[in-house]
């Protein structure tokens, strides 16, 4: 598509800068920030290894455990519109200071939870903490380096915040067995006090001496909200999200490992290996995409067709294999899955391009809406289908009963692909007309 040049965005409206953009003083504020993105990605992703115990814990069905992702998503996608819209009020270091101490304290909850219904309110915590780091730390990229290194910089934080996931997967598995539940999930939330103090010293929203929040009312907010929602970039960066991450979610915060032991009788540790597999394909892969949106940025949502269209090409070849898939062909898939998390930062970057610095927040947590409430839809599909062809609940899960339940994923993908389709070209002619 035809975007405007990434370079072309407007300028911040205080030009009095107290720090240099890409300086010193910037790296530290991001490095405090991506610290509390990688224990939020381990604590979004921490049931994915967790989540055959879980359903002993709290002996309950495939749809109640998958409740517990869902609500953690719902909770997360329901807040990126009204997060993205306090972002542009009050900073992104008010909302990281909020955010990880709302999980913090939802990760303890957990931890100690007896019952079902205490572990769902513990998730809805952690999903309303995780809900306000990314699209923040998105807001302190955009304001602390200089534009042409924004794209390069948002896919190196996704890259390290793979670091997170895979401390979820072996690791975070070997604490489980060696610790116990309560031990090992209330050590992970421990790090969160530690982390929450750091922002508090560290973090500064901008590097300009006013950036005009105070100026920002409620009123103003609504309307940026709307026109950011007005603007076909914005939503072609949803669709964008939305097609490409939900797979790799799906997978890493729930159902991969049940699919993997239970579906393609993996062991425990050679499932968790693949899923470090697939962090370590991510980590691979993130700098590659932010090199082809630099050098392409008129490509991108080209890049994301190729993505989402080379997923659904490796899962039909998994889900038509009779029998369980060899090992090579798991490997296949879970670093084609991976591809996925890179590709979607492309939204962010598209949102970006299309929008300017006062609305930034908002656009964000617009495109951020697009991948969590997909893979809230899939995850919740998924656990359906499951109760459907095997109502033994996790101890019954076979190869046929996942080849069944994974396959409702074309939905989402043909839904999605056809909005990107669409959004690309009302993005083509709303730039032609300027």
């Amino acid at each position: 598509m035809t975007p405007p040049h990434p370079h072309a965005e407007v300028a911040p409206t205080d030009p009095t800068l107290l720090y240099r953009l890409g300086g010193r003083r910037a790296w530290l504020v991001w490095s405090a920030a991506i610290c509390v993105y990688i224990l939020a990605v381990f604590h979004r992703t921490s049931l994915g290894v967790a989540g055959l115990m879980a359903a002993e814990r709290f002996h309950i069905t495939s749809a109640q455990l998958a409740t517990f992702t869902m609500v953690q998503l719902l909770v997360y996608a329901a807040m990126q519109i009204p997060v993205g819209a306090m972002l542009d009020r009050v900073g992104a270091k008010k909302l990281l200071v909020t955010g990880v101490f709302l999980m913090t304290g939802g990760q303890f909850a957990f931890a100690f939870a007896g019952t079902f219904g205490a572990g769902v309110a513990a998730r809805v915590f952690v999903g309303l903490g995780d809900a306000m780091i990314f699209i923040s730390l998105v807001q302190l990229v955009a304001l602390w380096f200089p534009p042409g290194r924004t794209a390069m910089i948002t896919q190196l934080t996704g890259v390290l915040g793979q670091l997170g996931a895979l401390a979820a997967t072996a690791p975070l598995s070997l604490a489980l067995r060696s610790f116990g539940w309560t031990r090992a999930y209330a050590a992970a939330a421990g790090v969160g006090v530690v982390l929450g103090i750091v922002l508090i010293i560290v973090v500064r929203d901008s590097p300009y001496a006013d950036h005009h929040r105070d100026e920002l009312k409620m009123q103003a907010v609504g309307r940026a909200l709307k026109l950011a929602w007005a603007e076909p970039g914005t939503r072609l960066g949803l669709w964008s999200h939305f097609s490409a991450q939900f797979g790799a979610t799906v997978f890493a915060l729930l159902w991969g490992f049940p699919f993997l032991v239970s579906g393609q009788g993996l062991t425990p540790g050679a499932a968790s290996g693949l899923l470090i597999v697939m962090t370590v394909t991510t980590v691979v892969t993130s700098p590659l995409v932010g090199a082809f949106v630099t050098r392409w940025p008129y490509s991108r949502s080209t890049l994301i067709l190729w993505i989402v269209s080379s997923i659904m090409v490796v899962w039909a070849v998994v889900l038509l294999w009779p029998g369980r898939a060899p090992l090579w062909l798991l490997v296949v898939l879970v670093m084609v899955l991976a591809v996925g998390g890179p590709g979607s930062m492309v939204g962010f970057d598209l949102a970006r391009t299309f929008n300017p610095p006062t609305r930034l927040g908002s656009a964000n947590g617009i495109v951020n809406v697009g991948g969590f409430v997909a893979s809230l839809g899939t995850v919740a599909l998924i656990g359906i289908v499951l109760d459907k062809v095997a109502p033994g609940g996790p101890s019954t899960y076979t190869v046929d009963s996942f080849r069944v339940a994974m396959s409702v994923q074309y939905l989402v993908w043909v839904l999605g692909l056809l909005q990107i389709l669409r959004y690309r070209n009302k993005a083509r002619q709303a730039y032609r007309r300027t």
